[in-house]
């Protein structure tokens, strides 16, 4: 008799309630998150998204109910955006080894892998919004997480490098063979390369594959039922690539219009 072992999530919220100043911020949240999954997190503004974050990286303690960490988890975190001072300049450089368990050699790798080492002796201060987070993510990824936070990964960063940054995103999760849980904006771009979509404001209001949540009352709500439906249309199988402007480019046996989502690992 063959027994299937019941797979473990990396990290469980269970019954998780947060307020600040007698205000709900979030109400009972459950969630798990599984090593093979890319789970990305949408909601209104004010609606808790960052909150939700801040308490499963335990950077916030929840009013009542548990954080569990399950099987080593090891954490990559991208914030929204940093705050530098412009009186102690800093390089990019200096900057990646400040973070614990870091070498030369391992920034240098990092830096390659982004491509991103011409950027090596910038200052900080004077990067674009793209470059900057570029070297944001080459710090999370440089001790090799097994699971990748990303809050708000395209801020300050203009159109034409949006799709391109997720693109990236994509290609250090399959070298890294890390999960993913992402807070985005960019539903026409995230939703194309998730498994599971989570909309919260302050509760769960909906949940479950892009399909289902673009089709959702409460999502529509929110997001307007005509830009959900155009969602549905851009989830694919990953067989093709896309150019910056985060439009198909090349691939074999693609129909837009019939397409499924179904990430392979």
């Amino acid at each position: 008799m063959q027994i299937h072992a019941i797979k473990q999530p990396l990290i469980e919220l269970k019954h998780i309630n947060v307020q600040f100043e007698q205000r709900n911020v979030l109400q009972n949240i459950n969630l798990s998150l599984y090593a093979d999954s890319v789970l990305t997190i949408v909601g209104p503004n004010g609606g808790g998204k960052s909150t939700l974050l801040k308490v499963l990286l335990k950077l916030i303690k929840p009013s009542s109910g548990e954080v569990i960490y399950h099987n080593n988890v090891r954490i990559g975190y991208v914030p929204q955006k940093i705050h530098l001072d412009h009186s102690l300049p800093i390089t990019v450089e200096k900057f990646l080894s400040l973070k614990q368990g870091t070498t030369k050699k391992s920034i240098q790798e990092t830096l390659d892998l982004l491509s991103i080492s011409h950027l090596r002796q910038n200052a900080m201060q004077k990067l674009s919004g793209g470059e900057m987070q570029r070297v944001l993510l080459a710090r999370a990824i440089l001790t090799k997480p097994n699971l990748l936070v990303l809050d708000e990964p395209t801020q300050g960063v203009d159109i034409s490098g949006q799709a391109e940054l997720y693109q990236l995103i994509h290609k250090m999760r399959q070298k890294l063979n890390c999960a993913i849980l992402m807070v985005s904006h960019d539903l026409h771009i995230v939703m194309a390369d998730t498994n599971e979509v989570l909309c919260i404001n302050q509760h769960i209001c909906c949940a479950g594959t892009p399909e289902i949540v673009s089709n959702d009352p409460t999502f529509r709500h929110y997001f307007g039922n005509q830009f959900s439906q155009n969602i549905a249309l851009y989830t694919h199988h990953h067989n093709h690539k896309h150019n910056l402007h985060g439009e198909v480019c090349c691939g074999k046996n693609f129909q837009l219009a019939q397409c499924t989502h179904k990430t392979q690992n």
